[in-house]
């Protein structure tokens, strides 16, 4: 933490933001992390936080539209190999503990849960390629997870702020 800190506080004021944001789309920063270090900085809270959730954003989008590209393609490979439910079920055993820990809660509620609840358990990049990879709609998927998102990096910039205030 304290080496982001460092970054950020090192770049100049103009483009202290930037540096907000490119925390933001490292996993497990995140916005949450990232905008709460951009109020830490001396960013204004506004902008920390709206920096904060576009890196997380962004990055989250990127490794989204790769996932769908990349489960497109190995369902179109399935289909042409002509494998059977029997690969799919064979392949669900081979997940780690976390895949299951995400794919649980996902049949339990879904992307909007898995999006608002799911950083607590991996990153939002992460989760949300996961879902991708289980089926979910791409698009539901982003939507969701710009929600969460957001939620989290105003709820930690906020904190952030409240916390800072109270220190001077």
């Amino acid at each position: 933490m304290d080496q982001l800190v460092d970054f950020t506080s090192s770049l100049p004021a103009a483009l202290q933001w930037l540096g907000v944001m490119l925390i933001g789309a490292i996993p497990f920063v995140e916005s949450y992390l990232g905008s709460a270090i951009g109020v830490l900085v001396g960013v204004p809270v506004p902008i920390a936080i709206l920096a904060a959730i576009v890196g997380n954003a962004v990055c989250m989008f990127v490794l989204v539209v790769l996932a769908d590209a990349g489960r497109q393609k190995a369902v179109a490979v399935r289909a042409a190999k002509g494998e059977t439910a029997a690969a799919d079920l064979e392949r669900t055993e081979t997940r780690s503990r976390k895949q299951e820990k995400v794919k649980r809660a996902f049949d339990r509620f879904g992307v909007p849960g898995v999006s608002l609840l799911g950083q607590w358990v991996l990153p939002s990049q992460i989760t949300s390629a996961m879902m991708v990879g289980f089926g979910a709609s791409r698009n539901a998927v982003i939507v969701w997870q710009i929600v969460g998102i957001t939620l989290w990096g105003i709820g930690f910039g906020v904190l952030a702020a409240l916390g800072v205030n109270l220190l001077r």
